[in-house]
């Protein structure tokens, strides 16, 4: 109700602010971060259209085709981008040039509150517009756009309603959005649902092992395992659901702008892997409780399999004020301006599927102790409540394009539940930023400056003993970046960059300390960790002549102080020694711990820590291709390949770290018709990190047919014929903690509606 106080509150504002009668002049920004010629080497700025024409799918997967850019997948809901080989907080997700504050960096399961319908463009970014947004951004930034608050006047009506099904997983969505300007107020409004089951799989993909169970009258309660493999051919608790909602009204003058917004977005989604704390204590019985459900392989299959349900939901609710003030005084040419309250809770809950209880309850009654104990999981809920304020000062003058930056960030990130594996922290971050731009005769310069005072603030419980030590972490980092560009010739331009990036420890990294069910590991984070120190070194040469067209791009990133999460050996004494103070005594009293825990109750999971090592990250992107101009259209094709290594100074290589890939596309415009083929061709990878295994390659092929039809000249209707993975591969994605028990989806093919008028 607080916001929607505020939004009152913002409207009568506007009926008494004189300016807002003003004539406006509309003007188109191309980006939403800074102007356009700011920009110093965007990756990619992709179309809202080619997100809204294509399969709805996580932000993740929906830019995972472009040179440079993966994902950390986990299930379909959920895909954490990389940049370069960076990810988790090296990489900041933004909404309008503001980083979005969920809890996805508290876990790889979590996915990001991210709606992408209705959207304006995505923008992946590095170099100095990295800097100005958010700090700590080793990898980049990306900046999902949309016209909530809008920065013009809408000149007419426009509504569009979208449909859509897909295969993979029996699914479909519906949107709708609306935009119209109001008595000199632009309204907007946006809405989509989103329901998918469970996700096919190639036959082969994943082989289940079960229990067969023998004549209970032999063998009484005693069971004797012979295990055997069923193809399932989908994977469990693989499905997703969401509701989003967006409301925003702006006022337009030749003074500047301001408006308000509120995002709502509400989730359901399977988590198809789930490690095991208990160990044996219910390992056993959970196949012996499940194992002769499956079976069926057809739809009805889906609803039996019999396994637990593993689950989170999501509420998200963001209240967004934005604008600028157009000064153009001598000092000062245009103020910008933001406000965030943001308010976002993740509930992770188990629940057993009634009728398995049913069928086993008479079978095998010892087993009713143990189902109410699954029964009894409370639930897990990770909530995190943020306030942002951000103001940027455009002191631009004939001499060069100049800005300075302010930001504030309050953030309160809080676990609490049977699976709570961190204490409550805040987090505190305040910043000062300048940035400039400068065109020579001969040359382009960029350059970028920030210093973030930061305070992470938190405790760490012994768990052993129940102490609580408190850690507050308050640091300076200071980050700088630098481009020059060169136009070679009328076709051929150069780019050299150079960035020096520090990064503070994130609250997981440094107090985390406990079961970390989503990745199958005991966490220990450490509060004595030190600050990231990236240098990063680039050069990007491109190539276009309206007929053919590349580039070729190089990097270097040497890290100081790399944090990652690392597997101890199966003997890990001497380590726990420097972490447990007392560890003698409780190894000395461990034969009491409850049946079924090992050493410190971790079971069955992998012990991990966060430690710090220097790094070394280097590859290449490079793409050549042609545009062929013909009858009807235009016909493209071209050739991409990225590659990433990535090792420590003790010469082992980082670990999930994507391979090395082949992209082929072909495009096919001809104005009302639309054909793109894109194959994505995966090289295996055997440069595996410490706890990792080989990951085979893969071919993955994907196409999209989308016609437009004019229906009276104001109206229009888009149809999009899709699939993905057509040739069906087995695939499985390296970065992902889970890739042995989630493979990507199978063939899937859907179509897609979209009506405008």
């Amino acid at each position: 109700m607080k916001k929607f106080f505020n939004a009152i509150i913002i409207l009568i504002a506007f009926h008494s602010n004189s300016i807002i009668s003003q004539d406006v002049e509309e003007i188109v920004v191309t980006s939403a971060l800074i102007d356009a010629t700011e920009i110093t080497n965007p990756l990619y700025v992709i179309n809202g259209e080619d997100i809204s024409d294509d399969a709805t799918t996580s932000l993740g997967d929906a830019i995972d085709s472009y040179l440079g850019v993966s994902i950390a997948d986990y299930g379909a809901a959920v895909g954490q981008p990389i940049i370069r080989g960076m990810s988790g907080p090296r990489v900041k997700i933004l909404k309008n040039g503001m980083v979005n504050r969920d809890v996805s960096g508290l876990g790889v399961d979590h996915l990001n509150d991210v709606d992408l319908n209705d959207i304006s463009q995505i923008e992946i970014v590095k170099g100095p517009s990295s800097l100005l947004y958010a700090n700590g951004t080793i990898g980049g930034i990306i900046n999902v756009v949309d016209d909530t608050i809008s920065t013009v006047n809408f000149e007419a009506p426009e509504a569009n309603f979208g449909l859509e099904t897909q295969s993979v997983n029996d699914g479909d969505a519906q949107s709708f959005s609306y935009k119209e300007n109001i008595a000199g107020f632009n309204f907007t409004l946006a809405f989509k649902d989103v329901d998918f089951g469970n996700y096919d799989i190639p036959n082969g993909a994943v082989m289940h092992e079960e229990e067969e169970h023998h004549d209970e009258d032999e063998h009484e309660d005693e069971h004797e395992d012979e295990h055997h493999e069923e193809d399932l051919g989908y994977v469990n608790n693989s499905d997703f659901a969401v509701e989003a909602t967006k409301f925003g009204i702006s006022k337009v003058g030749d003074w500047g702008y301001i408006g308000f917004g509120i995002d709502n977005l509400e989730s359901v989604y399977g988590i198809p892997f789930h490690g095991d704390e208990h160990g044996d204590e219910h390992g056993d019985e959970h196949g012996d409780e499940h194992g002769d459900e499956h079976g069926d392989e057809d739809e009805e299959g889906h609803d039996e399999h019999g396994e637990e349900r593993i689950f989170s939901t999501t509420d998200s609710e963001t209240f967004t004020i934005k604008g600028s003030y157009n000064v153009n005084g001598s000092l000062i040419n245009k103020i910008d301006f933001t406000y965030r309250d943001s308010d976002y809770t993740l509930t992770e809950a188990h629940e057993e599927e009634e009728h398995h209880e049913e069928e086993h309850h008479d079978e095998e009654e010892h087993h009713d102790e143990d189902e109410e104990e699954h029964e009894e999981h409370a639930p897990t809920v990770f909530a995190n409540q943020a306030t942002e304020y951000g103001a940027s000062f455009d002191i631009s003058n004939d001499y060069a394009t100049q800005k300075i930056v302010l930001n504030f960030v309050d953030e309160d990130n809080s676990i609490v539940g049977e699976e709570a594996f961190m204490n409550p922290a805040n987090n505190e971050e305040f910043t000062m930023g300048y940035y400039l731009s400068k065109d020579f005769d001969l040359f382009n310069v960029d350059l970028g400056m920030r210093i973030d005072q930061i305070e992470r603030t938190g405790s760490v419980t012994d768990e052993d003993h129940g102490d609580v030590d408190n850690y507050s972490i308050d640091d300076t980092t200071n980050s700088f970046a630098f481009s020059l560009g060169r136009d070679l010739s009328d076709t051929l331009d150069l780019n050299l960059g150079f960035a020096s990036v520090e990064r503070l420890p994130s609250v997981i990294e440094l107090f985390m300390n406990g079961p970390h069910m989503a990745t199958g590991r005991f966490e220990v984070g450490d509060p004595m960790l030190s600050a990231e120190t990236s240098n990063n070194f680039d050069i990007t040469l491109s190539f276009d002549n309206g007929d053919y067209f590349g580039y070729a791009s190089f990097f270097v990133t040497d890290v100081d102080n790399y944090i990652t999460l690392m597997d101890e050996d199966e003997d890990h004494d001497e380590h726990e020694d420097e972490h447990h103070d007392d560890e003698d005594e409780h190894h000395d009293d461990e034969d009491e711990h409850e049946d079924g825990h090992d050493d410190h109750g971790h079971g069955n999971l992998i012990h991990a820590n966060y430690v710090q090592e220097d790094a070394e990250f280097d590859g290449y992107e490079i793409e050549f291709g042609r545009t062929i101009k013909m009858a009807n259209g235009d016909l493209t094709l071209s050739f991409g390949r990225d590659v990433v290594n990535a090792e420590f100074t003790d010469g082992h290589n980082v670990p999930r770290i994507n391979p090395a890939r082949n992209i082929y596309s072909l495009i096919y415009d001809k104005g009302d018709v639309l054909f793109k083929l894109n194959l994505k061709d995966v090289d295996e990878q055997n440069d595996f990190g410490e706890g990792e295994t080989a990951t085979d390659g893969y071919r993955m092929l994907d196409a999209k047919l989308t016609k437009t039809f004019d229906l009276d000249g104001k109206s229009k209707l888009k149809v999009s014929l899709f699939g993905r993975n057509l040739l069906d591969e087995k695939a499985r994605n390296h970065a992902s903690y889970v890739k042995d028990q989630v493979p990507l989806p199978g063939k899937n093919v859907g179509i897609k509606f979209n009506l405008t008028f």
